[in-house]
């Protein structure tokens, strides 16, 4: 019994020991990934972490789950940065916007120049919770196979515990890609719980820039005085002010401000034939550039025809020249206007037509 008894201590004191060298060893190893993460991070201008196949495997693959971070994965092709209508250089800007004001917000907080109102602390220690990555197809074919990524824009949450990189993993959606910086944080913040923070854009001009637009302002103040009190400045021009309300009015009915905010491409490839464009597309959901500009063409001619009959054609003395251009006007105000309905028609489903009488029918 003796025997037995010491024999039994030293197994639980061999497994005591067994399991504390595992977890010093555990926590090195981990803490040497986050370390060699944060180097890494330290080296790129924007936060963003290029990864290849080889640092996919080292701090994903290969690693014991659960990890001490999260990755977010932006995936990236440069040849398809020519493609407008994928919008990759935008998305990527914003990736970058969202990284930078993460690494920046947390810092502060970090450092103690945050807001304290996160009783718990677990911002403290956030910039190495959380890494921002990017990988290049032609440089990592592999890990885009692994991640079973085959369209672009894409961009993946791995998380401490995501054993499969593809079954495992967060997609983001295309809506939260497409909506900017914000709509990205949103994402992150409700998926790991760490705290983003406001969105750090760069300004629009530098202090440089500003000095330099006062100095050029101030020297031709006095120029631009003298021209507006003798009257010879553009604003006096009523060719200028009839071209401006031309431009807004075509900029109001093409839906301009439409592409505008939502990026719109002017046109799309077909994916059935590569060398097709479709300028049109037919589907309630979706409208491109070219048919917004071919929509506010058509009003632009019906409003500079009505323009023209009651600003020009009521000063012409002969009646029957009248009566022709006001027949000629209104029939091409006609073609518009049913070119217009037929697109309607077509891209919505829904038939917009006359209530004549019954008896007409």
């Amino acid at each position: 019994m003796g025997i037995s008894g010491k024999l039994n201590h030293l197994i639980l004191l061999t497994t005591v020991l067994t399991t504390l060298f595992v977890a010093t060893v555990t926590a090195d190893w981990d803490s040497n990934l986050v370390s060699d993460l944060l180097n890494l991070q330290s080296q790129s201008k924007s936060g963003i972490i290029r990864l290849n196949d080889q640092l996919v495997s080292r701090f994903l693959t290969s690693t014991k789950t659960p990890r001490p971070y999260s990755i977010l994965m932006f995936f990236d092709a440069q040849q398809l940065h020519d493609k407008s209508e994928l919008h990759l250089k935008e998305i990527r800007t914003e990736f970058s916007l969202v990284a930078s004001s993460f690494i920046a917000n947390n810092a502060a907080v970090a450092d103690g120049d945050g807001d304290d109102s996160d009783s718990d602390g677990d911002n403290s220690d956030s910039r190495g919770k959380l890494f921002f990555c990017d990988i290049e197809f032609k440089e990592s074919q592999s890990t885009f196979a692994l991640f079973g990524v085959n369209a672009l824009p894409h961009i993946r949450l791995i998380g401490p515990d995501a054993v499969s990189l593809k079954d495992d993993s967060i997609q983001m959606e295309q809506s939260d890609i497409a909506r900017m910086a914000e709509s990205m944080a949103e994402f992150i913040e409700s998926r790991t719980k760490l705290t983003v923070g406001p969105i750090q854009r760069p300004p629009f001009l530098s202090k440089k820039q500003l000095g330099l637009i006062a100095v050029i302002t101030l020297i031709w103040l006095p120029f631009v005085a003298k021209k507006i009190f003798a009257g010879e400045t553009l604003l006096h021009d009523r060719k200028i002010w009839l071209l401006g309300a031309v431009f807004i009015y075509f900029f109001s009915v093409s839906g301009a401000m439409h592409n505008i905010i939502r990026k719109m491409p002017m046109f799309l490839a077909d994916r059935n034939d590569p060398d097709k464009l479709i300028f049109f597309y037919q589907g309630s959901g979706m409208q491109l550039g070219a048919e917004g500009f071919a929509v506010g063409f058509l009003y632009t001619i019906v409003g500079l025809l009505l323009a023209f009959l009651t600003h020009l054609l009521v000063r012409v003395k002969n009646v029957m020249t009248q009566r022709v251009i006001m027949i000629i006007a209104m029939l091409i105000s006609l073609w518009a206007v049913n070119k217009v309905v037929y697109l309607d028609n077509w891209k919505t489903g829904y038939g917009i037509h006359g209530f004549w009488p019954s008896s007409w029918n």
